[in-house]
Formats: C-alpha cells, sequence, structure tokens
C-alpha cells in the first residue's frame, strides 16, 4: 500500500499534537525541541500549554505543517517514547 493510500489526510496539512506529561520548567521546551527537529520552527501562535487543576500535569498543543504521514509517524514515536511525555493525541 503506498503511503497515500495509507493515510486519509491530504499533505501538507496543518495537524495539532496534544502532548502531556509531568509539570516541569523543561518540559515545554522539550517539546518544541523535539517537534522542531521533525516539522521545522514553531510559530508562538501554533503553540499553547495548559496546566492542570492541580498543577501536576502540563499539556501542550502545537500545530505542525505535515509534510507526509511518515513525518508524522516518526514524530508521534519520538514524542511517545520520551521518558518525561505521558500521552500524546
Amino acid at each position: 500500500m503506498s503511503e497515500t493510500a495509507a493515510s486519509l489526510l491530504e499533505f501538507p496539512c496543518e495537524f495539532p499534537l496534544k502532548i502531556m506529561g509531568r509539570a516541569g520548567a523543561d518540559f515545554v521546551t522539550l517539546i518544541v525541541a523535539i517537534v522542531v527537529r521533525h516539522a521545522g520552527e514553531v510559530a508562538p501562535d501554533a503553540l499553547s500549554v495548559r496546566a492542570s487543576s492541580g498543577g501536576n500535569y502540563v499539556s501542550v498543543t502545537v500545530t505542525v505543517l505535515a509534510q507526509s504521514q511518515l513525518q508524522l509517524d516518526d514524530l508521534y514515536r519520538e514524542l511517545s517514547s520520551h521518558e518525561q511525555v505521558v500521552m500524546v493525541l
């Protein structure tokens, strides 16, 4: 199956990712660094950060300009395998 047939997305496209992890001073910086490696610079308006009500967790939503399903898969794999990341949606 070709990459085009395997994906329901049309590339390039804007694709939002929500990454959750334990709150810490470097969590947002870590997430941005991983995203930059796979998708290039992150515009300030493409990033939002929200702390949980108890302040123990933080969610980072970042919208990337995805060029392919392979790019998204690689990005998702790196994010979800990092020890500080609890969940990627």
